[in-house]
């Protein structure tokens, strides 16, 4: 059989907004603004034997613009290339943009063109990804963090999780990490109390602590038997980590920050985490995400991977050890599929690829979008997403 080889591929930055602005604990020590919009720089990848994939990357109140320029300088790279050779583009790519270097917004921009990869593979093959990769399970234990941020007063986080228990989902997870702990552990204990001991919960600082206030709250909500404990430090914190992990009963889950393997593997060396929390998009792609999850599997880690669950259910579902995916609804006006859960648990989809099709009314918040095609040596730089004189590749 002839190689296949791309010809068209299409890059969109979309702007998502949110229904209302969300707030952690960043917000309330004054080093972020509560989040409004998410953006997305989606992929497009169609190959001279029809096949098509779709993949996307993200960014939180700043990057995606940058993450949206990078991968229009590489992109033209991708045009000629085997898409079975995943490993081989993504190296291509690598060093089209070696100057920026291998992390951050350099990667993240490759996220994108990765996934959907992935998704063109698992397509090709008629099988959901989390089968391509070699699945354990059908489905993985979930739980829901968007109705517990801390612009929400207390009663309404009780509702939220209340609702999100009689929708199936599996676990709550709550922010903390305000100035005052006091508050935070006030709030904690009425969670607790409203929904007993049995559902499991989770709480999450998102980096806000020292080591001697992480280890004093780790202490003090030892009697709470939480999941785990999020991101108590700052994310680069390998050594504190590792030393509350090794201190405390309750587990420590970090890593979603991190935007490289080799920030990632030193989690994994110091066992820093008892749950590591890779992000797709953030590290760079499945692709690298794969070579992590492999090292955590042999340290004998929990991985519960961050955010994106639409990528990340299939693969938790082909982690070797049970897993926990993160349920946050916001991105689901970009699809036109939905998740099922049922039983605490979130179901893999059937379909092929990722199993999802943008849309319509995510091209309409698209800023802009540039197209490259094989038999032209320029890029063809459209406006806003949908509206190119270039036609795209038709929507998944």
């Amino acid at each position: 059989m002839a190689a296949d080889r791309i010809r068209h591929v299409s890059l969109s930055s979309v702007t998502l907004p949110l229904d209302v602005p969300v707030s952690d604990a960043k917000v309330l020590t004054g080093r972020q603004k509560p989040m409004t919009e998410i953006v997305f720089l989606f992929a497009e990848i169609a190959t001279e034997q029809g096949h098509q994939g779709t993949g996307f990357s993200y960014s939180k109140r700043a990057g995606g613009p940058a993450q949206y320029a990078h991968a229009k300088e590489v992109g033209e790279n991708l045009l000629g290339q085997d898409p079975s050779d995943i490993g081989k583009v993504y190296d291509v790519l690598l060093w089209a943009g070696a100057s920026v270097g291998r992390s951050g917004v350099a990667t993240q921009a490759l996220a994108a063109v990765d996934v959907a990869l992935w998704d063109l593979k698992a397509k090709r093959a008629g099988l959901p990804l989390a089968k391509l990769l070699g699945a354990y399970r059908d489905s993985v234990r979930t739980y829901n963090t968007s109705g517990g941020y801390l612009q929400a007063p207390i009663e309404e986080i009780k509702e939220k999780s209340e609702r999100s228990l009689q929708a199936g989902i599996g676990g709550i997870k709550i922010k903390v990490g305000q100035p005052d702990t006091r508050e935070d552990l006030r709030r904690l204990a009425a969670v607790r109390e409203h929904l007993g001991d049995g559902v499991p919960l989770m709480v999450d600082a998102n980096q806000q602590w020292d080591r001697a206030t992480a280890l004093r709250f780790g202490r003090a909500v030892e009697e709470f038997g939480l999941v785990w404990i999020e991101e108590p430090l700052d994310a680069y914190d390998a050594e504190g980590h590792a030393q509350l992990a090794a201190a405390l009963d309750t587990p420590i889950a970090t890593g979603e920050m991190l935007s490289s393997i080799p920030d990632l593997v030193r989690l994994i060396d110091l066992r820093a985490a008892d749950y590591l929390q890779p992000d797709v998009p953030r590290v760079g792609g499945i692709t690298p995400y794969l070579k992590v999850v492999a090292l955590a599997d042999h340290a004998h880690l929990q991985v519960a991977p961050h955010f994106v669950m639409e990528i990340h259910v299939h693969l938790a579902a082909a982690y070797p050890r049970e897993s926990w995916v993160e349920h946050i609804e916001w991105l689901s006006p970009l699809f036109n599929e939905r998740l099922e859960i049922e039983g605490g648990r979130m179901l893999v989809p059937d379909r092929p690829g990722l199993g999802l099709s943008l849309a319509g009314e995510a091209v309409g918040w698209g800023l802009d979008q540039v197209e490259f095609r094989a038999s032209a040596t320029r890029p063809r730089p459209g406006g806003p997403a949908g509206s190119s004189s270039v036609p795209p590749p038709d929507r998944l």
